[in-house]
């Protein structure tokens, strides 16, 4: 089995990687400390010390605080709260929801009837940077895209408990 060392999965992150490496990345198993060296490779990236516990976007991790608590935090350092809460409701929201509004990102026909979905882009509160985009039916409630079983994942998928602090 390949193992990939902390400078190729950065590599992968920035989109440098040849596309040799990444197929053959893509085709074989992953190597069993790979999570691990994404988590490093992230926690260097970050202007903050908190412990990344899960990442949940480009932009977006969850993350262990110094006082213990376990919350969702963006890239540029907004903490949205408790992780099991809809983060989504901490951000600067922006809906399409006109024919208008659909025509700065898509072309003359290549959208929905604004009667029938609206397009909902959530932005972070510092920074501004896009976290996250749904479309829904006009007035349905802001969707929490999943709770993560944190003990779960890293008891099952990896083998351990969830750590504590570093």
């Amino acid at each position: 089995m390949t193992t990939y060392d902390k400078n190729m999965i950065a590599e992968l992150l920035d989109g440098k990687l040849p596309w040799d490496v990444l197929k053959d990345m893509m085709s074989s198993f992953k190597d069993a400390d790979r999570f691990d060296k994404y988590i490093a490779v992230l926690q260097e990236r970050v202007d903050w010390d908190d412990q990344i516990l899960l990442p949940l976007g480009p932009r977006l991790f969850i993350v262990r605080k110094a006082d213990g608590s376990i919350i969702t935090k963006s890239l540029s350092g907004h903490e949205f709260g408790d992780y099991r809460k809809n983060w989504k409701l901490g951000t600067r929201i922006y809906v399409r929801n006109t024919h208008e509004s659909y025509q700065k990102v898509y072309t003359e026909m290549a959208y929905g009837d604004p009667d029938w979905m609206e397009l909902r882009e959530y932005y972070d509160p510092l920074d501004g940077s896009l976290l996250d985009v749904e479309v829904v039916p006009p007035g349905y409630p802001i969707v929490h895209n999943f709770e993560p079983d944190l003990e779960g994942f890293y008891r099952e998928w990896l083998g351990r408990p969830l750590p504590n602090l570093a």
